[in-house]
């Protein structure tokens, strides 16, 4: 037996027309729908690879505005679905309007049937290759620094740090302001690392109580305090044998600074109430927002701790110093809620992308991700507006007058707007950038954007 025949949607309000295509693609599930309507609610129950779409639909079947417009809702509930629009014989302008729109491709009547078979067969085998591409990028997460987008330069200088320290058993520091990702870093750092099978533990010293803290870090005995009622291990133990993330290391008060010297030293620890040294084999790194030099000037931070902490030092730039960046994040954040909210949101116009690069961020990625989810759920439009963001045009970036760097500035801004303006497709990219797509593929590999 063969496997299930492929679905097709044919949208056609010509009886006539319908069963002559019925008959001539009878290796195929035809699906017919006469109007805009029927055929969103047959796209929506049966998620069809391919639509046969014919561009007079009722109420305008001499014209294409109706048929146009359900190109558009189409792609914008199902983008990868390929839809060939059919037109009238002497109607090209609005075939290449279709394609510009994002159909797959036409084809006119009188149709041949031959042609309209192999057309639908290449469109389900690109169809079928692209989500194949789809699940093996999934597959793919776990070269770790899953999470982490960007296609700054200096971004990706700290990508290539985290990846060569990774291997080795150093204690790594990573130091930025709140929400530029010092976690995703530090767990990309585990993830990379012979300690990949093992736990990550993650503790931030400024969300828990100095007297709470030591003992969640080290652990207690039954009966060392009030309350004590079983031997509990802390999260250093815990994390024995796998990476202890310590964030915000700035918080962590003096007493407790002289007692983690000891253990980074030592590599032996002794809960609270206990008498035993407890040997511990993990990887530590650590992050915080402050300025630990300043803290050690003023006497609030251990020098010697500081270079215990610091043997790998890896600075993390704000958003605001990462080119492109902001729109790519945007891009990124928006599809996730899209999918979540179940809102066919299609990208930002063009105010909303000069608010994104002209905002400073003075929050970062952390910023920008409540920011894009809110607009995500309260805008009207299919299309993120600079009034669903809320952001003013009030900073604008002083631009390099060195030719060669402001060119390539220029190119990576350029690119990446249009690629964010498409949803990543780099033939509609490059045609917004009026360039061929070999063009786009090498100014790409030359900007180092993937």
């Amino acid at each position: 037996m063969s496997d299930a025949k492929h679905k097709v949607l044919l949208v056609e309000d010509d009886p006539g027309l319908q069963k002559q295509l019925k008959w001539s693609l009878s290796d195929y599930e035809l699906i017919v729908a006469a109007d805009r309507d029927s055929a969103i609610a047959q796209l929506r129950r049966h998620e069809p690879a391919v639509v046969l779409l014919d561009l007079g639909l009722p109420p305008d079947v001499d014209g294409a505005t109706e048929g146009l417009a359900t190109l558009q809702q189409v792609l914008s509930l199902a983008p990868v679905t390929k839809v060939i629009v059919v037109t009238g014989n002497l109607d090209r302008s609005n075939a290449v309007k279709a394609i510009h729109l994002g159909a797959y491709d036409f084809f006119q009547k009188p149709f041949d049937p031959d042609v309209l078979a192999l057309m639908i067969a290449r469109a389900l085998h690109v169809h079928a290759l692209e989500i194949e591409n789809r699940q093996l990028l999934a597959k793919q997460g776990g070269s770790s620094l899953n999470g982490l987008i960007t296609c700054s330069e200096a971004m990706l200088k700290v990508c290539r740090t985290v990846e060569k320290v990774a291997p080795a058993n150093a204690t790594v520091l990573l130091l930025g302001e709140s929400g530029t990702g010092k976690e995703v870093l530090a767990r990309g750092v585990h993830e990379l690392s012979p300690r990949a099978n093992k736990r990550f533990v993650a503790i931030n010293c400024a969300a828990i109580p100095d007297t709470l803290l030591e003992s969640e870090l080290f652990g207690y005995e039954k009966g060392a305090f009030t309350g004590a009622a079983k031997q509990t291990i802390g999260r250093i133990e815990y994390a024995s044998e796998g990476t202890l993330f310590l964030d915000e290391i700035g918080d962590l008060p003096m007493p407790l600074q002289a007692k983690l010297l000891r253990f980074l030293q030592e590599r032996v620890i002794e809960r609270l109430g206990g008498r035993g040294e407890i040997p511990v084999d993990v990887r530590v790194v650590c992050a915080t927002h402050r300025d630990l030099s300043s803290m050690i000037r003023e006497g609030s931070f251990r020098e010697d701790l500081y270079y215990r902490l610091s043997e790998i030092t890896v600075k993390i730039p704000p958003l605001r110093e990462r080119p492109g960046d902001a729109v790519l994040l945007a891009q990124a954040f928006l599809d996730r809620y899209a999918r979540e909210l179940g809102r066919s949101l299609k990208g930002f116009t063009a105010d909303a992308l000069a608010a994104l690069e002209a905002h400073n961020w003075p929050g970062n990625v952390r910023e920008m991700e409540n920011l894009i989810k809110r607009a995500a759920i309260m805008a009207e439009g299919n299309q993120i507006t600079a009034g669903d963001l809320g952001l003013d045009i009030d900073h604008v970036d002083v631009q390099p007058f060195n030719l060669r760097q402001a060119r390539e500035n220029a190119e990576r801004l350029a690119i990446t707007r249009a690629l964010a303006n498409t949803d990543g497709s780099i033939a509609q990219a490059a045609e917004l950038l009026g360039i061929t797509r070999p063009t786009l593929y090498d100014l790409m590999a030359k900007i180092g954007l993937k």
